[in-house]
């Protein structure tokens, strides 16, 4: 991995929101011009009642802030609350799964290292990041349907 040479300056309006594949959360990459081999930052905005996928990394750590409302996520079988300017540092193979289960938006701020898992060649086997249904919801999200069908 090489590092990055010099600095980039990101505004607001460099920011380019979409739906996640799998779940549909409205996010921003912060680094996607940046082509930054160590670390990855993304904006994530959740709407009342959805969910991240269940998933965990071979490699990365990912730290997560809330930058707006009360925070929820799960880390294997216990779920945290995290208040507005409060985060949580997640290690490689820990399964977690961000979610909102409040009726307003939650915004956070997601910053992973190292961005990219694999060396050059490598294929991932998706088993070791989404060891169980990735669309699986938490106990607090009982009875809700995510994502929102089309």
């Amino acid at each position: 991995m090489k590092p990055t040479d010099g600095y980039f300056l990101i505004k607001p309006e460099d920011l380019s929101w979409r739906p996640s594949n799998l779940m549909q959360i409205p996010n921003a990459d912060f680094l996607e011009r940046t082509k930054s081999e160590i670390l990855g930052a993304r904006l994530w905005r959740f709407p009342p009642k959805s969910a991240n996928t269940l998933h965990r990394h071979p490699k990365m750590e990912e730290f997560y802030f809330v930058v707006e409302g009360i925070g929820r996520m799960r880390i294997g079988e216990q779920t945290l609350t995290v208040p507005k300017h409060g985060g949580v540092l997640v290690g490689p193979e820990h399964v977690r799964q961000v979610f909102n289960d409040t009726d307003t938006e939650v915004l956070w701020l997601i910053i992973g290292a190292p961005e990219k898992e694999l060396e050059a060649g490598e294929t991932l086997d998706w088993k070791l990041v989404y060891p169980t249904d990735p669309k699986q919801l938490p106990k607090e999200l009982d009875g809700v349907v995510w994502p929102p069908k089309p």
